[in-house]
């Protein structure tokens, strides 16, 4: 069938009938979006009043380890019992943690209750993106995945600004409350307006074995990076042997999946062309990702004189660019149907942008920073997005949520790898710096520091851009 005739066929999309099921859809995943940054501002006041400072990271580290450990096995679960159940159970599990974590007494109370809570996160995340694919085409599936990455923006600056007001004004305790009427709204609008998916009925057993070990690995491995040159040393004991369980569970699964009659790790889906690019690509480009929202916030701080709050303002720019380059791409998808282009020009100007930000940062500048922030975000609101929609299209709608749940898998574990990587190489050029010059040169150490970040993210990014170079452009369905 020609491009022309497949776009001239496709069934007009009633917009009417998907917005409230759709608006349903990203209010359930707002507060596990807010919840990743809402907190930032709340930490310092948590660990005065529960009295507990060493074991505050506990309570970022358990929700993000659990978030990412847990991501495949809520993609399978939809896939076998319906999408709509599993997140309306995702979400109450979401929304009771949120309960709880506001009334803990003390800090291994609410590390507890956080690790619940990162388990009903994950499977927010995933099938929230899984669960569009049921509601809306695959030719709309771009514009409607923006309106996710538009949000997703939204919540990365709000997040900050709401959890400072409501610790000033009310209490922490509000940080987590806050999620209450928002998902209660969301949870009523699931379940009486989001139609469910048709599922047969599994006629083998959930792989449980899989699923162990896969959390496992993955917790063993989110753990190092997280604590590798910060909590410990990475030739430490407990490093190198959170490096050896990960090897060990990962081999360990490989025997496992290849005997499972239905395997929580489909190694065959990752045989398949796009998913595989997709995949490597998301890895690489999240990974470059790190290296402007954990390094320019304190660029700007220390070069600047920014404020925590104001740091956190001046990357609106990125936000902008991703607003509007979502919201471009999407629509000239479902005008076209063509997507290959999209995260080529992305990750070409997610490149271009941090040797840009590397070349700005020896005489720095809010405004000459804001300029590289817009044109990486422009470049990065063409590539996530889109790539899930060319996953989901290459797959048969049985392996939906399982699909969409390896994207944002090798995501997180982008984003866990890149953060160590390139905060092992601040470390490591700062202290450089600071050893070679002496004491009392703090600002000029940041800037090279975070200039040779820059410079090693920007071949993340390049690398992507060559991987997903053969990402193969199938044409899109119409149902």
């Amino acid at each position: 069938m020609s491009h022309a005739t497949s776009h001239a066929q496709a069934p007009p999309i009633d917009r009417t009938a998907v917005a409230v099921p759709f608006a349903a859809i990203v209010l359930a995943m707002l507060p596990a979006v807010l919840d990743q940054t809402i907190l930032a501002t709340a930490l310092p006041v948590i660990a005065r009043d529960l009295g507990s400072l060493t074991d505050l990271s506990w309570v970022v580290s358990a929700y993000v380890v659990a978030a990412a450990a847990t991501t495949p096995l809520w993609g399978k679960l939809g896939d076998r019992y319906g999408r709509k159940r599993l997140l309306e159970i995702a979400l109450s599990l979401f929304l009771a943690a949120s309960a709880l974590c506001g009334a803990a007494q003390d800090i291994p109370q609410l590390i507890a209750v956080r690790l619940v809570q990162g388990v009903a996160a994950g499977g927010l995340m995933t099938l929230a993106m899984a669960a569009v694919g049921d509601l809306v085409s695959m030719r709309e599936r771009g514009r409607y995945q923006g309106y996710i990455a538009m949000t997703f923006a939204v919540a990365t600056i709000v997040g900050p600004l709401l959890g400072g007001l409501l610790v000033d004004d009310a209490s922490w305790r509000w940080v987590f409350l806050v999620n209450l009427p928002v998902g209660l709204l969301a949870l009523a609008g699931l379940a009486t307006r989001l139609p469910a998916s048709e599922t047969a009925r599994p006629d083998r057993p959930l792989d449980v074995s899989g699923a162990a070990l896969l959390a496992g690995a993955t917790s063993a491995l989110m753990l190092a990076c997280i604590w590798g040159g910060d909590r410990f040393a990475w030739d430490s004991v407990q490093v190198l042997s959170l490096i050896a369980a990960t090897v060990v569970l990962a081999g360990a699964l490989l025997v496992r999946e290849r005997r499972a009659a239905d395997p929580i790790v489909p190694f065959g889906l990752l045989r398949t062309r796009a998913v595989a690019v997709a995949s490597g690509a998301l890895f690489l480009g999240t990974a470059a990702l790190f290296a402007v929202i954990v390094f320019v916030p304190l660029f700007l701080q220390i070069t600047t004189g920014a404020s925590p709050t104001e740091s956190g303002l001046l990357l609106v720019p990125a936000m902008l660019g991703i607003t509007v380059s979502t919201t471009l791409s999407g629509r000239a998808i479902a005008r076209t149907g063509r997507y290959k282009r999209f995260p080529i020009l992305g990750l070409g100007l997610m490149t271009a942008a941090l040797v840009l930000l590397a070349a700005l940062a020896g005489d720095p500048s809010r405004v000459a920073t804001g300029i590289g922030l817009a044109v990486f975000g422009l470049g990065f609101g063409m590539v996530t997005q889109v790539l899930v929609v060319a996953v989901q299209n290459s797959v048969e709608r049985p392996q939906l949520g399982v699909a969409t749940a390896t994207t944002g898998f090798f995501r997180a574990l982008g984003g866990a790898v890149g953060a160590a990587a390139l905060g092992a190489v601040f470390a490591a050029q700062a202290g450089a710096s600071a050893s070679h010059a002496g004491p009392g040169v703090l600002r000029s150490d940041v800037i090279d520091a975070v200039q040779t970040v820059f410079l090693v993210a920007a071949p993340l990014a390049a690398l992507a851009l060559l991987v997903v170079l053969a990402l193969p452009e199938m044409p899109l369905r119409k149902s």
